[in-house]
């Protein structure tokens, strides 16, 4: 579960990954496992009812949500009560989460991003979930493997998936048509996508092909994992020591490079892509890459909108999914054994379902999926089909401690690119030099 994206004052659910929260976590991780010791009390009350603590990183639509659900369970469950109170945004989760397992004293439960989901498990509190996942309402093979894939860390399941997605591209029917061109269908190539962008744009106009975060974060980066994989690269080399895209990534930030050079692309240069969607949902951008929970958004502005899978180079179709988790901290017997009823409870289609409706996300299980509520909804929600059959084609990002670091690096080669300052393979180069650096070091 995340923000809505797009509500006023509410950060895109796509953080920025800062290097030092995963440094500090290290420091934090062996601070722990030299014996500071689990969180504050055993949670039990004299009446017996186990209280735990969740932050849960929301915001607006999606804080009531949670906040609907939670009272849902504890009227199902009087012996346990969630405590939403503490935490911030999930923008900042990792630093929060960071600083309290240094501290000593840290939630039961927080709702921490994929891609920080490695360098978090490395502290010694983050509860192994391996064997409780298998007795699950739902069995865990039934939910997506992106969803499982992005909890699941050397074989061991060390999170519960919390919000699944993928990338596909949104375009405005209007902008299309007042530009005399044909709506992309599924199939499509990177060089129909960029010559597309150019053909869209109109600078007399203040109009753009299309958009791309361009701050360097991860917001920046997922957007460019697709091409890479889909030309043969991989975020990680088999050897784990060196990236895996030297090749794959010049070739995508090609695609990159010929939107910066026709002036077709919106750089947006602040955190959260909030510039960049409002360029589009004010009718001067004519597509974007994004997520499914951008959809409600778009509604809400009226706009007449169609969704087609991602281009490729190869034809086959490719995504990113980049799920995020509820991930459970030791504070004793009693209060993890009901921070896990929660969890399990909560990632069930019927409370998922009400997740995946009121704010964006897709069904994380085949059997939340073929729940009616989540079909009723597809039905109503022009192009979230799109969506949904791209899941099985979709990969999500290893889950790897170094991974922050490699997405840094990349990160400044994509801006480096789309702001004209490097070439390619320029901003290849000087990203593996990073990258490999970090990969190195002993994990």
């Amino acid at each position: 579960m995340t923000a809505v994206p797009g509500a006023p004052g509410v950060p895109s659910r796509r953080s920025v990954l800062r290097a030092g929260g995963a440094g500090a976590l290290v420091a934090a991780g062996g601070a722990l496992a030299a014996g500071c010791g689990t969180g504050s009390a055993d949670g039990v009350g004299a009446d017996g009812r186990v209280t735990i603590q969740m932050w849960h990183g929301q915001t607006d639509i999606a804080a009531k949500v949670v906040k609907g659900l939670v009272a849902e369970f504890e009227r199902g469950h009087p012996d346990i009560h969630v405590d939403l109170g503490g935490g911030v945004l999930a923008d900042s989760m990792l630093q929060k989460v960071t600083a309290a397992l240094a501290s000593g004293s840290y939630p039961d439960i927080a709702y921490v991003f994929g891609s920080d989901l490695a360098s978090v498990a490395r502290s010694p509190q983050v509860v192994d979930l391996t064997d409780h996942v298998r007795g699950g309402g739902t069995p865990w093979r039934n939910y997506w493997a992106p969803a499982r894939e992005a909890v699941t860390i050397n074989g061991r399941v060390r999170a519960v998936p919390a919000l699944l997605d993928c990338l596909a591209v949104v375009c405005n029917k209007k902008v299309f048509a007042d530009a005399g061109i044909d709506l992309p269908e599924a199939g499509w190539t990177w060089d129909e996508f960029t010559d597309t962008a150019r053909r869209l744009t109109d600078e007399a106009k203040g109009r753009f092909g299309t958009g791309w975060p361009g701050t360097g974060d991860e917001d920046t980066v997922w957007r460019l994992w697709p091409m890479v994989w889909d030309l043969g690269g991989e975020v990680i080399a088999e050897d784990g020591k060196h990236i895996g895209f030297t090749k794959a990534g010049v070739r995508a930030l090609e695609v990159v490079e010929k939107l910066a050079r026709d002036r077709s692309v919106y750089i947006d240069p602040k955190p959260g892509s909030e510039q960049m969607y409002q360029v589009f949902l004010s009718g001067r951008m004519g597509m974007v890459m994004t997520a499914p929970w951008q959809l409600p958004d778009i509604q809400q502005a009226e706009m007449d909108y169609h969704v087609v899978p991602l281009p490729s180079f190869s034809g086959r179709p490719v995504t990113i999914s980049g799920p995020d988790t509820w991930t459970l901290f030791d504070n004793g017997e009693a209060r993890s054994e009901a921070a896990k009823t929660f969890v399990s409870w909560l990632i069930q289609p019927a409370q998922d379902n009400q997740w995946d409706v009121r704010a964006g996300s897709l069904p994380l299980s085949r059997r939340s999926e073929d729940r009616p509520a989540w079909r009723k909804h597809a039905e109503r929600t022009p192009g979230l089909t799109v969506f949904t059959e791209a899941v099985p084609s979709a990969r999500v990002r290893p889950v790897h401690p170094a991974y922050p670091r490699v997405s840094r690096s990349l990160g400044q080669a994509i801006v480096s690119v789309l702001l004209g300052r490097a070439s390619p393979a320029d901003a290849v180069r000087s990203c593996a030099d990073e990258s490999n650096a970090a990969l190195l070091i002993p994990r």
